[in-house]
């Protein structure tokens, strides 16, 4: 599996950008209120990164050698497939988060201030889940091999 790169992800923000501010839009033509994510919202997808993270730091210490636990190949993939869904999914939350923070903050009349700040802090709990989900499939990174070395091959 290859690490994940930045074109998804910077695809996956600037979609949600889009959808973000055209949401708002929608919602503020249609007389609704704009959308103002709960606190809990931040708090719950700061609390994932670091569950994320929690999940693979067993399987880094597994593979450079620092435990003596057997590493089951098939949890430390599962680690990894959230791992990259966490980034992935916190691309696209950030993505909304900025399109909605775009939208408040360009209207002539401003929402309670505590609606930009909250919108805010669901930018920021994303871009911490983007970041967590990166750094725990860097953890599940194994070590390269002499076999996976083009050099050392073709020299046999």
């Amino acid at each position: 599996m290859k690490r994940t790169t930045a074109t998804p992800l910077i695809s996956l923000g600037a979609l949600g950008i889009v959808a973000g501010f055209l949401i708002e839009m929608a919602l503020s033509t249609s007389g609704n209120a704009v959308f103002v994510p709960p606190i809990s919202l931040p708090l719950t997808l700061v609390t994932v990164g670091a569950i994320v993270v929690g999940f693979a730091i067993p399987i880094r210490r597994a593979v450079s050698g620092a435990s003596k636990r057997r590493l089951d190949p098939f949890q430390a993939m599962r680690v990894v497939s959230l791992a990259r869904a966490s980034s992935w999914s916190g691309s696209l939350f950030f993505g909304l988060a900025i399109g909605a923070v775009t939208f408040m903050i360009t209207r002539t009349v401003w929402p309670g201030v505590a609606s930009v700040w909250l919108t805010a802090a669901m930018a920021l709990g994303s871009a911490l889940l983007v970041t967590a989900g990166l750094i725990a499939e860097h953890l599940c990174r194994l070590p390269k091999d002499e076999d996976d070395d083009r050099d050392s091959a073709a020299e046999s």
